[in-house]
């Protein structure tokens, strides 16, 4: 007996050890001198970067010398090609468009896993997703040609779309309504979040009118504004919710304050426009009547670079992830998240900030 239970006692103290040594917290490891930051000194900083995702290994840490002994080393679950990211109670879904699926991770728990659901959920494409306060997950799938909706245990809940004239691109959940970017209807198709019934579809415009959307790929959608992405014209286009059109921000051109491939947009809390452009491979902030304010990332060279972005997602409730990586001089007021398509940085992390 005192065999047996010496060797229960061997053997819980081995996976104590080994749940230990797969657990990771953020670690602090900045100095004033290695930091990234924008805009450059002697400019007041706004942006810092922070950190990157790019692989399980950013998340759980390394097995412990003695764990990779007995059992052998943790594969590393990698993020291939990202490109729409949503956050929501510490959980960062990711959609993968090179794996046909999501990347899930519990910052909390220090997991990471794939999603990719069989049966009525199977994914085709998936190119952007959100989250609603329900938890429930929406993903834009073009190839599909639906919007797939997932209940917040990751079960299938339903699928909806206009299959004959429909590409999504990106949806926004706001006020009871699901917002669709439909690419070949050149629309933004508003639903009931209720039933998935279509109700409306704008703007109202033809080819020629300035509202006209050539090809409306992302969505922000505030209390009053729409904000849309229009890659065929190279412009982001402002509307009301009843669709009436508000004002366009930037045009074609290689100058900052223009764009070459605008892709996915933001707009913080005090309404400030951010853009991604895969061509300039940064991002560019705009004030709420469209005059560009700073730019931030660039080709990339290092830590803080982009290649080819995708996606700009802004987040004020999970900080507490991420402060640790904060210089002692500032003070984070909301994180920016940015996908990269390719290159060794999948997902960068930056913080608003502001000096103490």
């Amino acid at each position: 007996m005192k065999g047996i239970k010496l060797y229960v006692i061997l053997i819980s103290s081995l996976f104590l050890m080994l749940s230990i040594s797969c657990s990771r917290k953020i670690h602090k490891n900045i100095s004033s001198e290695n930091i990234i930051i924008y805009p450059s000194p002697p400019d007041t900083t706004r942006i810092q970067y922070l950190t990157k995702i790019s692989s399980s290994l950013d998340i759980t840490g390394k097995r412990s010398g003695f764990a990779r002994f007995l059992f052998g080393e943790l594969p590393d679950m990698g993020i291939v090609k990202p490109y729409g990211l949503a956050i929501r109670d510490g959980k960062i879904y990711i959609c993968d468009t090179q794996m046909d699926a999501l990347e899930v991770i519990n910052l909390e728990k220090h997991n990471f896993n794939y999603f990719s659901p069989e049966g009525m959920g199977q994914l085709k494409k998936p190119v952007n997703c959100f989250l609603d306060d329900d938890n429930k997950l929406y993903v834009a799938d073009p190839k599909r040609r639906q919007i797939v909706v997932f209940n917040s245990d990751g079960s299938y809940l339903a699928s909806f779309g206009e299959a004959e004239n429909a590409k999504p691109t990106d949806v926004f959940v706001k006020d009871n309504k699901i917002w669709v970017a439909n690419f070949t209807s050149h629309s933004i198709d508003v639903y009931n979040k209720d039933d998935y019934k279509l109700l409306k579809r704008i703007p109202d415009a033809e080819p020629g009118d300035k509202d006209f959307l050539f090809s409306p790929s992302n969505i922000y959608v505030t209390d009053k504004y729409v904000y849309v992405t229009d890659f065929g014209d190279f412009r982001i286009k402002v509307y009301t919710h009843d669709g009436e059109f508000v004002r366009s921000v930037g045009s074609y051109g290689k100058s900052i304050g223009q764009f070459v491939r605008p892709k996915g947009i933001a707009v913080d809390r005090d309404g400030h426009l951010y853009v991604v452009d895969a061509g300039f491979e940064n991002i560019q902030i705009f004030d709420k009547d469209g005059n560009l304010l700073m730019f931030f990332g660039g080709p990339y060279k290092g830590p803080g670079g982009m290649w080819l972005p995708a996606k700009v997602v802004i987040d004020y409730d999970n900080l507490k992830y991420f402060e640790n990586y904060v210089d002692d001089s500032f003070r984070l007021k909301y994180l920016i998240f940015v996908t990269n398509q390719y290159g060794p940085d999948k997902v960068n992390v930056y913080g608003y900030v502001e000096p103490k």
